[in-house]
């Protein structure tokens, strides 16, 4: 049996991965809109958006016919991962999303990158502190190891497609 073409497809794995370079690029190929949520849940000043707002515009998004979404919010898993066809779960080595992690906070701090919404990398605070982007990857990488397998079970009707390797996720793409 051939694999179906998505055509509604989330993008998801830890904080540092690739996702959105990976679902622009799915997006590219595939002529749908992409969409990541980051930039709907971080407003302006990192402050978070009400969760009715967030999740509106995660419905809005996902009502289209086809389109690439990222991100690892389960605020609105019920409607994006219901609406997707296809998952797309980058589970890559914890050294290398370290590494790439490192090197993307770097370059964004110190070019100062817009993000979403006017909101930039802090480098003291990404890099130092107990509520930054690195500690938030050794909260979060392995225990999402852990919790995806049991969301996907909710979600029978997604075609998965589970990367262990960047070269894995590329080869899919190329042949996409």
């Amino acid at each position: 049996m051939t694999p179906l073409t998505p055509r509604r497809v989330i993008v998801t794995g830890t904080t540092g991965s690739g996702k959105t370079t990976l679902a622009r690029a799915v997006a590219g190929k595939l002529g749908v809109p992409h969409a990541e949520q980051d930039a709907w849940n971080h407003l302006p000043g990192w402050q978070e958006a009400p969760l009715e707002q967030f999740r509106a515009s995660v419905a809005r998004f996902t009502a289209q016919d086809g389109w690439v979404m990222d991100g690892n919010y389960t605020k609105a898993q019920d409607i994006g991962w219901a609406r997707a066809d296809t998952l797309i779960w980058l589970d890559y080595p914890a050294p290398l999303v370290f590494w790439r992690l490192l090197r993307r906070t770097l370059r964004r701090g110190l070019t100062r990158e817009e993000l979403w919404n006017g909101n930039r990398e802090q480098l003291g605070l990404n890099l130092l502190s107990r509520d930054g982007i690195l500690a938030w990857f050794f909260r979060t990488h392995w225990q999402r190891r852990r919790t995806v397998p049991a969301q996907l079970a909710r979600f029978p009707h997604l075609q998965v497609l589970h990367f262990s390797t960047p070269n894995e996720a590329e080869r899919w793409l190329r042949q996409l």
